[in-house]
């Protein structure tokens, strides 16, 4: 009788707890309009960077240089907002660049506080950059206080140890990275690196050129985000695998290479890509025969004369044939 009793017991639990699951069903929002939250993020960012001034730490050789701080002004402060900087001539300036994603043109903002001395990186290439994130948040006013702007830290790599390939990141930092220069550096006695002369600076990406709806770790969907960096070396890479680093592959030189083949991210298609030499669809720096004359680029790079050369053979920059830097079919373009 009691063990009747206990099998009916777990019997009706089970029963009340599928019924409570099935009547508490969660709600999926509806992915919003890229072109009305985008609206709302650039608002947010604005208003930000016409309320925020900033102090900038210049100690060349330490590993604080260039590190910088964000402050709300008072009511009644005098200082010089973000927002001053717009455009200037000299540094530190406030520029913004287009991004065209998602059938809409965003205008996404970057704080330039130094360009650096040595090479650009492309938007596929790699980086080793330290940086420091932060999200915003428009905080709704209640009876007991205005609305305001909430500015927190999600994240920060003071000393990278690995480079982040651009290919794979957040769209705001590849078109962000490639406006700046690696600077130099020098390897200590106690195994340490100090860089100098990197570049440096701010970028402020709204939710569409981040992680939209899906958020990621601490970062709320439809965030607008606020990156911090130090461009400190700059890595080449092969994406097709095809003996050209992809640098190479940009072949109007403008330091950007795209995949028009996702839908979702170019709606329409540009009816002409110049970093696609045979108007396959694919990039060149996706594709192992460019010139789609069905002989992979791997076996067709030739010399300045047109001779064929065996991929083994290929000469680096300097003449050396057992680098692993190869050199696209023309051959002077990353050698002068």
């Amino acid at each position: 009788m009691n063990k009747f009793k206990y099998y009916f017991i777990v019997l009706v639990t089970t029963l009340s707890l599928f019924s409570c699951s099935k009547n508490n069903t969660a709600t999926v929002e509806p992915l919003r309009d890229y072109s009305v939250q985008y609206t709302a993020d650039n608002s947010m960012i604005e208003e930000y960077l016409k309320n925020y001034y900033f102090t900038v730490t210049n100690h060349p050789g330490f590993s604080d240089d260039q590190d910088i701080v964000f402050t709300q002004i008072p009511s009644g402060g005098t200082q010089a907002s973000v927002w001053s900087y717009l455009n200037r001539s000299s540094f530190p300036k406030l520029l913004s660049r287009d991004v065209n994603l998602h059938g809409i043109t965003y205008k996404m903002y970057y704080l330039v506080l130094r360009e650096g001395t040595g090479e650009k990186p492309t938007n596929v290439d790699g980086v080793l950059a330290s940086y420091r994130g932060d999200y915003l948040t428009e905080v709704a006013a209640t009876t007991t206080a205005a609305a305001y702007l909430a500015v927190t830290k999600f994240e920060e790599l003071k000393y990278p140890q690995s480079f982040f390939n651009l290919n794979n990141t957040i769209v705001g930092w590849s078109e962000i990275f490639p406006q700046f220069r690696k600077g130099t550096y020098t390897s200590n006695a106690d195994g340490t690196v100090t860089y100098s002369n990197f570049g440096a600076g701010v970028m402020f990406i709204p939710s569409g050129l981040a992680y939209y709806a899906s958020g990621s770790a601490s970062i709320p969907a439809y965030s607008p985000l606020v990156f911090s960096f130090k461009l400190y070396e700059v890595q080449r890479l092969d994406h097709d695998g095809d003996g050209i680093p992809s640098n190479l592959e940009d072949i109007n030189g403008d330091g950007y290479v795209y995949d028009f083949r996702n839908t979702i991210s170019y709606p329409v298609t540009p009816t002409t890509n110049a970093d696609d030499t045979d108007a396959d669809g694919i990039p060149d720096y996706l594709d192992v025969d460019d010139d789609g004359d069905n002989y992979t680029t791997k076996l067709e790079i030739k010399d300045a004369n047109g001779v064929m050369i065996p991929f083994a053979n290929i000469p680096d920059c300097s003449g050396n044939t057992t680098s692993t830097t190869r050199v696209k079919k023309y051959l002077d373009k990353n050698c002068h």
